[in-house]
């Protein structure tokens, strides 16, 4: 693993919600220890106003969120990464750039919040469930003893988190 701090990249499809809150999140909650990036497949272009509503009213600064390309991590001169998460089963299953630093991987999806139908209180619902499933996936990897875990047992550790029941039960239960 890097020197302090570590990059992380969160992907999604679109870049508009998911891989945007988990990018706020690290950049909160693992401030010094890492340093984290979002960017999608294929960008919307514009972050989601229900993405930026909720980050604001949690105190989070959200001038600097903008819906990106892949690519720019993927360029000549981008950060070094450490770690590369799927936060979409999309993002997932697509074949990605070659990231520059040969990051670990692992996929935590979680419901995309932008899919909700409903109400303006529901549709709110959905993204504070997508936030707190990231924020405890997040708050879990932070407190990782990175620098004593050897490569086999971090994997394992990153991939445990991706399949956190707590993390997803919610989501599922009210399908």
């Amino acid at each position: 693993m890097a020197a302090h701090p570590y990059n992380v990249l969160f992907l999604c499809t679109g870049n508009s919600a998911r891989s945007i809150m988990a990018e706020a999140i690290l950049n909160r909650l693992g401030a010094g220890k890492f340093r984290a990036f979002s960017a999608g497949s294929h960008p919307k272009g514009h972050v989601h106003s229900e993405t930026l509503r909720l980050l604001q009213s949690l105190g989070y600064n959200t001038s600097g969120c903008r819906s990106k390309s892949w690519s720019e991590l993927a360029d000549p001169g981008a950060p070094l990464l450490d770690f590369v998460f799927t936060v979409c089963d999309n993002a997932a299953g697509e074949t990605c750039p070659v990231w520059p630093g040969q990051p670990m991987t692992a996929h935590w999806g979680v419901p995309d919040p932008a899919e909700a139908k409903g109400n303006s209180a529901e549709i709110a619902l959905a993204f504070k469930d997508t936030y707190r499933m990231l924020n405890q996936r997040i708050g879990i990897f932070v407190s990782l003893p990175l620098r004593s875990l050897d490569q086999i047992s971090l994997q394992q550790k990153l991939g445990e988190i991706g399949r956190m029941r707590d993390a997803t039960a919610k989501a599922a239960d009210s399908t």
